[in-house]
Order: C-alpha cells, then sequence, then structure tokens
C-alpha cells in the first residue's frame, strides 16, 4: 500500500513538474517574441508562409492539371456513369429497354445516348483535279449521332462551341465538327494527323459513312482539349441512324448524369442489378479512366512531394539557424535563468513553443490564401495547358497532414539548437566562455 501511494506521490510531482516546466517556458517564450524584432518576426511567418505554400500548392496544380483533364472528360463525355458496348458486340444490345431502365434509377437525372460509327469526311471536294490521280482533302474519322436536347441536358455540348450554333431538332444535313479535325485550329503538321483545310462555319463537306455519302453543312465547331470530343462530327441521330441503317435503334454508348451526392457506384450495381450486364459495359467515370490518367495523376502527386520536401528543409534549415543564433546571442541570459532555478527543460520548452508559433501562424495565413483566394479562384480561371484546364487539387485531409509535417520539422528545428546552447554548463554560459 504505501509502495503504490508513494508510486502516485511520484507520478503527481512529474505532472506537477511538467505543468511548471510549460508554464514557464510558454511565458519565456511569449517574452521573447515580443521583445524579438517585427521584422525579424515577420520574415520568419513569411518563410512559413512560403513553405507551406509551396508544399500543397505546387502538389495540388501538378495533381489539378491532371484532375482539370479529368472533370472535363467526366463533365462533356463520359457522364457519371458511362455505357458502352462489349468487346464482342458491335452495339449494346436491348438499348430502348436498357436506356428506360436507367431512366428510372433514383438520382439519374438526364441520359445521352449516341449512335457512332467509323467514316470520313472530305473538303475542298468539287475543287477541280489537276490529274485523275488526284485525291480529296479526306479525314477519318468517328460519326457521332446525338440527340442535340437529351445530349444538352447530359453533357451541355454547346457550351463547347467556339463557333457557329448548336444542332437543334431538325437540323437535317448540318452537323458540328471538331476542332482537331480541323487545320485552323492545329498547330503542327503530321502526315499521320490528317486534317482539314478551308473549313469554316456554312463550309459544305462530305461525310462518308455507312457505304453512303452525304453533302452536308458546317453548323457549328467545338473545342473542348478531350480528343473523343474535339476528333469527331456531330450529326442529328435520326439522321445518322438512316444512313446507317440502323433501324433496331440499339446505340453504341450512352453517357448517364447524376444528381449531386448520388454514389455513381450504386447507380452502375443497380443497372448491373438488372442483368444489362449481358448486353453493355457499365463503368463509372473513374473505372473509365484510360490508365495512363491514374498514372499520370500519382506521378504528378509524387513529384509535387518531393519538391515540398526540399522546402520542408529549407524551412526547417532557416528555423533552426535562427533559434540557435537567438540562443547563441543570448547564451549569457540563458546561463543567469538557469543559474536561478529555471531548469534547462523550461528553456528547451520555450523556444520549442516559439517554433510552433512560427509554424501555426505561418500555416494560418497560408491556409487563409489557399481556401480564400488561391483555390477558388484558380476553379473559376484555370490555367489553360494544351491538353487540359489546370485546377488547384487542395483536399483538406491531405492538407492538414502537411501542416502537420510542417509543425513536427518545426520543432525539430527549434529543439535542436536550444538544446545544443542549454546544455553547456551554467557557469560558462553566463561568462561567455
Amino acid at each position: 500500500m504505501k509502495a503504490l501511494k508513494r508510486a502516485f506521490q511520484a507520478l503527481d510531482n512529474r505532472v506537477h513538474a511538467w505543468e511548471t516546466t510549460l508554464s514557464v517556458g510558454f511565458f519565456l517564450a511569449l517574452r521573447q517574441i515580443r521583445r524579438t524584432s517585427i521584422w525579424t518576426t515577420a520574415l520568419i511567418v513569411l518563410v512559413m508562409v512560403l513553405t507551406f505554400l509551396n508544399l500543397v500548392v505546387v502538389t495540388g496544380i501538378l495533381v489539378g492539371l491532371i484532375q482539370g483533364s479529368v472533370e472535363a472528360v467526366q463533365t462533356h463525355y463520359l457522364g457519371n456513369v458511362f455505357i458502352s458496348t462489349l468487346k464482342d458486340r458491335p452495339y449494346i444490345d436491348q438499348s430502348p429497354t436498357l436506356m428506360l431502365a436507367v431512366s428510372r434509377v433514383p438520382g439519374v437525372t438526364s441520359l445521352s445516348a449516341r449512335y457512332i460509327e467509323g467514316g470520313s469526311v472530305a473538303s475542298n471536294y468539287k475543287q477541280l483535279k489537276r490529274r485523275q490521280s488526284d485525291i480529296d482533302d479526306s479525314v477519318g474519322t468517328s460519326i457521332v449521332g446525338i440527340d442535340p436536347v437529351a445530349e444538352e441536358a447530359t453533357t451541355h455540348l454547346s457550351s463547347l462551341l467556339i463557333e457557329g450554333s448548336y444542332l437543334e431538332p431538325g437540323d437535317y444535313d448540318q452537323v458540328i465538327v471538331g476542332a482537331m479535325l480541323l487545320k485552323q485550329y492545329i498547330d503542327f503538321e503530321s502526315a499521320n494527323f490528317p486534317v482539314l483545310d478551308g473549313v469554316t462555319i456554312g463550309s459544305r463537306i462530305k461525310v462518308t459513312v455507312g457505304g453512303n455519302e452525304r453533302e452536308v453543312t458546317v453548323k457549328g465547331i467545338v473545342k473542348s482539349k478531350v480528343d473523343e470530343i474535339d476528333r469527331r462530327i456531330f450529326f442529328l441521330d435520326s439522321q445518322l441512324r438512316s444512313l446507317i441503317q440502323r433501324t433496331d435503334y440499339n446505340v453504341d454508348e450512352i453517357s448517364v448524369k447524376l444528381a449531386p451526392g448520388i454514389d455513381p457506384k450504386i447507380v452502375k450495381q443497380t443497372i448491373l442489378a438488372q442483368g444489362f450486364g449481358s448486353y453493355a459495359k457499365v463503368q463509372t467515370q473513374e473505372d473509365a479512366e484510360p490508365k495512363f490518367i491514374k498514372d499520370m495523376r500519382e506521378t504528378f502527386a509524387m513529384l509535387g512531394n518531393i519538391i515540398g520536401s526540399v522546402g520542408i528543409v529549407a524551412a526547417s534549415i532557416t528555423i533552426f539557424i535562427v533559434i540557435f543564433i537567438n540562443a547563441i546571442t543570448r547564451k549569457k541570459f540563458i546561463g543567469i535563468l538557469k543559474g536561478i532555478g529555471i531548469s534547462g527543460a523550461a528553456i528547451e520548452t520555450s523556444y520549442v513553443i516559439q517554433s510552433i508559433f512560427y509554424a501555426l501562424f505561418g500555416a494560418a495565413i497560408g491556409l487563409a490564401l489557399l481556401y480564400g483566394f488561391l483555390e477558388p479562384y484558380l476553379r473559376q480561371n484555370p490555367i489553360d495547358f494544351p491538353f487540359g484546364d489546370g485546377i488547384l487539387v487542395a483536399p483538406l485531409g491531405g492538407t492538414f497532414f502537411r501542416v502537420g509535417i510542417i509543425l513536427v520539422m518545426t520543432i525539430i528545428a527549434g529543439y535542436v539548437p536550444a538544446r545544443m546552447v542549454v546544455k553547456k554548463h551554467t557557469l560558462d554560459a553566463i561568462l561567455g566562455r
């Protein structure tokens, strides 16, 4: 019983000693921060802000470079759930039944069914040929039939128009052309990447599909940085269906849009549970992403972390130098504090608290800049990269994890130099030896 009592008494003494050390260390740290030059404090805090932004923003932009492309593909092409043909089938069997069932799934707001057929498009085909062997300007491409109303509700295709106007029901012999098929929108020339020359709004082009030729008028031009859109010719579905003689209404792909907050995986499982997996491939947008996009996202995230880690090391060295110089110049004062009974642990704690103050204050300013300005600004004004619109991806969980890393590194950088000075003999410190 006495041994247990002594153990509790020893524990209580340790807790009391720690509380005293902490309170004294906090008092010394507060006094030191107040007496430090405001310019010195501002410089250290600025270093911490830049370190935070370097670690979070650089990684966020590198990841956002890919994320912007992913979001564009989802919004304007795949939708939240994407239904396509099986490998051994030319189209989706039982398409009308499937579309009716999908439209009734809770959370589905719209869907767009597309007919797709390989074909070619030619320009300048009416020009007089110099030789009999001359051929027209012709490009192989995908010919896509859409319901313009359903497509607009699902993918907002009209928002991608850079010239002309959007298709309307009844626009027979009129098409929308992807910009990557036209020479004026391509800044390079390659024999392996043929394009049409001299095609503008109102131009007549010849489309060959399903063994049939049709002269049509260019009504609009779309540009999206999504290859599946920019290398296509868009017809009214009813006209294309007659050209390819698709009388069974079976389509080739279906893009499904869901209400906000609806889990695409649940909708996918609901569709498969009704047995439609035998007729079509049903994928969420994430499933349908090409593997190289996922690999690029992971690679860019790793590169961002490497670059950010260099910034953390630089900031840690800065904090180390500042604390070390501060401790060296106050070596005599530290010796006096130890001489009057202030413990070395309390003095070390004061320098650690100073480091924490710099890290937290810098991180707080960085968070305000990140979520108050940078993230919403880049969301509204993405960086215009050739293959996608770059945004800033900064999830809260990852951001606070990085704040924790900065805090730990800063604490270490503050403790080590303080420990180096405090462990010197008290008399030597007072006499400056």
